[in-house]
């Protein structure tokens, strides 16, 4: 027989703000990227002679935002 965890409506409650946060912040990490991307590229096509701004790769939108959700205590 399998015992299921039941968590009390708080418990609930505090998880499913925690996993908006989370969301939230991985949202704000993407528009970040997207913005430095758009003001290299604006740079690096306005001013041909200075040296050329990195832009963000693919691979930087792979990264992962650290979760601040902790396992709840009883």
């Amino acid at each position: 027989m399998t015992s299921r965890v039941s968590y009390a409506p708080q418990d609930v409650q505090k998880m499913c703000k925690q996993a908006e946060r989370d969301l939230e912040a991985k949202k704000l990490v993407l528009l970040m990227e997207r913005v430095k991307r758009q003001i290299a590229a604006r740079e690096h096509r306005g001013s041909q002679s200075k040296p050329a701004v990195t832009a963000m790769g693919a691979d930087s939108r792979a990264m992962k935002v650290p979760s601040r959700s902790l396992p709840l205590e009883r």
